[in-house]
């Protein structure tokens, strides 16, 4: 029977910094008697590479070492992404405050003396691992909480069915285009867009079917605009798409794309809708051309988009430009 997880026990690997080698091994054998793993290095060049290929639990790290001190090796080890988080018990010959206090800001989470004595260096590793995965299991639920806000953030602006911008997300989103089309002097058209006989199709299909068709079509939008495009499902039947950088006579192309795409497009039970196919009505409005304001900008392409339906649906309504003639 193969174990779970949590029945297999994972032994933290302590690495071992000293260039004596009594001392490496008076230390290997009281970690190794604790039940940890045990790898030793005898310079700091060689703690280094060890410590960032292998991420060692603990580091115990004597301060003498030949070339590179061990305060050096420490600063190194804590300004590494790598290495930062894992602890430093600096080996001190002497109990004196002065190295203690160049270990400190050299980074140092403890220290110990030699000769060394094995309760005291048993608690302080034990201890250090403690807080470490204290530290962890905290920004393991950080990260966690992180992505549940991250989450909430999202469906605050996402249209729970289809999975498209909401209502909310479209209002600010087109304050920004307008912002931005005031600023670099770019065009932004709007597309409002409904599903012909839709409410007959519900009522004659029921609901879950209904359903069905708004999602399928909001796939048809999604993957038929620019990655900069901002479609939207406006509330009901009703869709809209912000198209950015855009005039009316090329919003109007992708409208007319996007209508014929529905209409080529095979919907579940069409033959209880007057034409015995999905059709959508759609209006083009653009700022600054139509329009003076985002508000303007929405009031006159839903204008146009009920103009579509009056005018026999399955087409694209243009509002006149403000400065056209009457």
């Amino acid at each position: 029977m193969p174990l779970e997880p949590e029945d297999v026990e994972i032994r933290d690997l302590v690495l071992v910094v000293d260039d004596e080698p009594n001392s490496r091994l008076l230390l290997k054998t009281y970690l190794s008697s604790a039940g940890y793993d045990v790898i030793t290095a005898s310079t700091g060049e060689e703690a280094l590479e060890i410590a960032s290929k292998l991420t060692p639990s603990v580091i115990i790290l004597d301060i003498m070492l030949p070339k590179i001190s061990g305060y050096d090796v420490c600063k190194k080890l804590k300004s590494s992404k790598t290495t930062g988080f894992i602890p430093v018990i600096l080996v001190t010959a002497l109990r004196g405050t002065q190295e203690r206090v160049q270990g400190t800001e050299a980074g140092a989470d403890d220290f110990i003396s030699k000769p060394f004595n094995r309760v005291e260096l048993l608690t302080r590793v034990k201890s250090l691992l403690r807080i470490k995965r204290l530290h962890e299991t905290l920004q393991y639920k950080v990260k966690e909480l992180q992505k549940t806000q991250s989450k909430l953030r999202q469906m605050a602006v996402t249209d729970g069915l289809t999975g498209l911008n909401n209502y909310r997300a479209f209002k600010h989103q087109l304050h920004l285009e307008i912002s931005r089309s005031r600023r670099f002097d770019l065009p932004v058209s709007l597309l409002m867009m409904d599903i012909d006989y839709f409410k007959t199709y519900n009522d004659e299909c029921g609901h879950p079917n209904g359903d069905k068709v708004l999602k399928k079509f909001a796939k048809i939008i999604q993957g038929n605009v620019r990655e900069v495009d901002f479609p939207t499902r406006y509330g009901g039947e009703e869709f809209a798409v912000i198209l950015p950088g855009t005039d009316k006579k090329s919003a109007v192309i992708v409208a007319e794309k996007l209508r014929k795409l529905v209409e080529q497009t095979a919907f579940p039970h069409v033959s209880k809708v007057p034409e015995r196919k999905i059709t959508i009505s759609l209006g083009v409005a653009s700022f600054p051309v139509d329009a003076d304001g985002e508000d303007q900008l929405i009031e006159l392409a839903d204008k146009a988009l009920y103009q579509a339906k009056r005018n026999g649906r399955n087409r694209t309504a243009v509002v006149r430009d403000k400065t056209s003639p009457a």
